[in-house]
């Protein structure tokens, strides 16, 4: 007899009721949900009545957990709860960098409520593409790896866990078995995310109202006013086509 898996901790989030489907923002990797496009997307969202969900991932922000102790697939699963929990109805999902990578995987895991998809810098595979094979043979052999954070005074941490969980969620090697809209943003100057890798993203949805806004002079972040006036204009598109 196997035993139960240790329930998920408790998830922060803001909730703002309005009319669907329902905007759901998807934070990055070692992020929350406190960022600039997170909060400039519900004061759109509520200016126009729009139901909209932010909230933390475990071990992240203000919900419960300890960082270390994550893995995608938990994020996975919170988003999951957060959409069965919380919004219970048709939802646009926001994803920024690893958030791309989550509402990828829970658009699959709920393909009825899924309605559209907007990615910021989307990153899925990153566990497999982002990191050196010296990166990868020191997370396998230490159990975990500290980067330099260019956001943050506090280096950025993965664990073996988490890559681990990372590469058995790989999507990109085959179609994406998604049908409905999806906008992809993304900055040609980002040193995260090569802009390449969001074009050919784009090519493996099967949904054909896909449509990839390349900025030159975009960093990873997007987060300056003129990209969020992008990303609004990108959510209010494929709003129009639901």
């Amino acid at each position: 007899m196997t035993d139960a898996p240790a329930p998920r901790p408790k998830l922060a989030y803001h909730w703002t009721q309005g009319t669907g489907p329902a905007i759901v923002f998807l934070p990055g990797y070692a992020s929350d949900m406190q960022g600039s496009k997170a909060v400039a997307l519900e004061a759109w969202a509520r200016a126009n009545g729009r139901a909209f969900l932010r909230f933390d991932y475990g071990g992240c922000g203000e919900s419960e957990g300890a960082f270390e102790d994550q893995a995608l697939a938990d994020w996975r699963d919170d988003v999951v709860a957060m959409l069965d929990d919380v919004v219970k109805g048709p939802a646009l999902l926001v994803g920024s960098s690893m958030g791309g990578w989550l509402m990828l995987l829970a658009a699959l895991a709920r393909p009825d409520q899924v309605k559209a998809l907007v990615g910021i810098a989307p990153a899925p595979d990153f566990t497999d593409w982002g990191f050196s094979e010296a990166e990868k043979m020191a997370i396998l052999q230490a159990g975990r790896l500290e980067r330099p954070n260019p956001y943050g005074p506090t280096p950025t941490i993965y664990t073996r866990r988490f890559w681990t969980s990372g590469e058995a969620n790989r999507l990109t090697f085959g179609s994406v078995a998604f049908d409905g809209p999806v906008r992809l943003l993304q900055g040609m100057a980002d040193p995260d995310v090569p802009w390449h890798r969001t074009t050919h993203l784009a090519q493996l949805f099967r949904s054909a109202d896909v449509q990839t806004l390349l900025i030159k002079d975009g960093d990873h972040r997007l987060s300056r006013d003129a990209d969020i006036a992008l990303l609004i204009r990108a959510v209010e598109d494929v709003l129009h086509r639901l």
